[in-house]
């Protein structure tokens, strides 16, 4: 995780529809399961990737998951639809991701989502639900344990509430 805050920061100053998913969603929800990058599902509309290629634009972002090294804000060009963008910059690797497996797209995630004061800006959030839900469904032992984890956080926080003070 080189500068998440940097991209964090940029998504919310371009004005960027996203909610943060993924690893450093769980962080924040109280994971112990440290993540190297950031993802997030957006929407990929050509409005909002032309946000988000404003806010790379100095970070050099390229294409990760293919052979060559494609500059992302040349391919693909301006008006193509696109699902997911897997990228590195020169502040970390992002995945932008179209939809969540399990849960949908932005606004599905939105519905639940909550706001989180990160690094300076509001950001929106995946909920614990559906994160648990999204890593469930992914299915990877990775997944299945930050699902496990996550599942233990949320009783222990239900089991405070229930509690006479």
């Amino acid at each position: 995780m080189k500068s998440l805050h940097v991209l964090l920061q940029r998504f919310a100053d371009a004005g960027l529809d996203f909610v943060v998913v993924g690893g450093f969603a769980g962080v924040l929800h109280g994971s112990t399961y440290v993540t190297e990058d950031l993802d997030i599902c957006a929407v990929m509309s050509p409005e909002n990737v032309a946000k988000l290629r404003s806010a790379l634009a100095d970070l050099h972002p390229v294409h990760r998951m293919t052979h060559q090294r494609l500059s992302f804000l040349e391919h693909p060009p301006a008006g193509q639809p696109l699902a997911n963008v897997y990228l590195e910059t020169d502040a970390g690797v992002v995945d932008v991701l179209g939809s969540v497996l399990g849960i949908g797209d932005y606004q599905a995630l939105l519905q639940h989502a909550i706001a989180v004061p990160l690094f300076g800006r509001t950001c929106h959030v995946i909920s614990m639900e559906d994160l648990i839900k999204a890593k469930e469904t992914l299915g990877r032992d990775k997944d299945k344990l930050v699902a496990k984890e996550l599942r233990a956080i949320q009783a222990k926080r239900q089991l405070g509430r229930s509690e006479p003070r």
